[in-house]
């Protein structure tokens, strides 16, 4: 279940709640990295935070212990959102619709999938991704425009016109949207993305 569109409500003259986005992600280099970078292009910053959450396993069970321990320590107000990010190259059905009802519970809840792996996503900022079938596939073509990529994203190498063309590039392949994660090399990730990135605008 795709996230609601929400507008802040803001009493005059108070300042506006931080809208918060909790990250609960397989990686721990290449993901929370990206998703810093995207914090850079937010012109409001101060309405927005983004937490990726530490995760030291990353199967899918433990990505969503560590999302559930975190909702338990931090309060969730209606207007955030909490994210499950996982890939799908080594992961079971069983394991995926387990993160996947998890989002269903609420309207603030939601699950975004790479299949095969996050770098898919990455992968979009410079092409259009096709003829993609594995994650070796994937890697090595990510590595023809970011030679030396090894988990980490180098430095003034994502921009925000790159991340604009990688939401449209993954709205074409997710068409029609799927209704929990792609089944074929695509990437739910832009949702969240386009969340974040968007925030500012839903504070005015």
């Amino acid at each position: 279940m795709g996230p609601e569109w929400r507008k802040f409500q803001r009493d005059s003259g108070q300042l506006p709640y931080r809208k918060m986005f909790f990250i609960a992600a397989e990686g721990t280099v290449t993901e929370p990295q990206y998703f810093n970078i995207c914090k850079t292009f937010i012109d409001l910053q101060p309405v927005i935070r983004v937490k990726c959450l530490n995760v030291k396993h990353s199967s899918p069970p433990y990505v969503l212990k560590r999302m559930n321990r975190c909702l338990k320590e931090e309060t969730l107000k209606e207007s955030d959102e909490a994210w499950l990010v996982v890939d799908n190259d080594r992961w079971t059905e069983a394991q995926l619709t387990q993160l996947h009802d998890w989002s269903r519970k609420r309207n603030n809840y939601n699950f975004a999938l790479s299949n095969p792996k996050f770098e898919y996503w990455l992968l979009l900022h410079f092409e259009d991704g096709h003829r993609i079938s594995t994650s070796k596939e994937c890697s090595d073509r990510l590595k023809g425009h970011l030679p030396g990529y090894d988990k980490g994203i180098p430095s003034g190498k994502i921009t925000r016109e790159m991340i604009t063309k990688a939401i449209e590039r993954a709205k074409q392949r997710d068409n029609p949207p799927c209704p929990d994660w792609p089944r074929k090399p695509g990437t739910t990730v832009y949702r969240l993305v386009e969340n974040i990135l968007n925030a500012p605008d839903q504070a005015v």
